[in-house]
């Protein structure tokens, strides 16, 4: 018997990036920032409970811009995570399937995540009167 040459898995190559991949992605990293995240509020926490020197440090940390660009970030994360993971709810009941329907609710997904990071950042600008 002839031995042939097994076929290869095919490789990220050889798809075409399609929204279906970036959002189960996405979702994956956001759930890994939104990790990371919690436990810079655990450590935020710890430093409320040392004392108004340790908490005036990370408030300073918080206003910076780098904090702020943080603070942005983890909110669309954790509102991504939210609505990618809604989305994946209705799959588990088997809604969504077809695949119309499953690229239109990745994109509702991504948009409804910028949606409410718009709406929770725009709400702290207006009742702190800025960042």
């Amino acid at each position: 018997m002839t031995s042939r040459e097994r076929p290869l898995s095919p490789h990220l190559q050889v798809y075409r990036w399609q929204i279906q991949m970036a959002t189960s992605i996405l979702h994956r990293a956001t759930g890994i920032f939104l990790a990371f995240g919690s436990l810079l509020i655990a450590a935020a926490l710890v430093a409320l409970m040392r004392g108004p020197d340790a908490w005036d440090c990370i408030v300073w940390l918080a206003g910076s811009w780098l904090g702020i660009l943080f603070l942005i970030g983890w909110t669309w994360a954790f509102a991504y995570h939210l609505c990618n993971g809604i989305r994946h709810l209705f799959q588990d009941f088997a809604c969504g399937f077809s695949i119309p329907t499953f690229v239109r609710n990745s994109w509702l997904s991504i948009i409804g995540s910028l949606v409410i990071t718009a709406a929770v950042w725009g709400c702290v600008w207006l009742t702190r009167g800025g960042v």
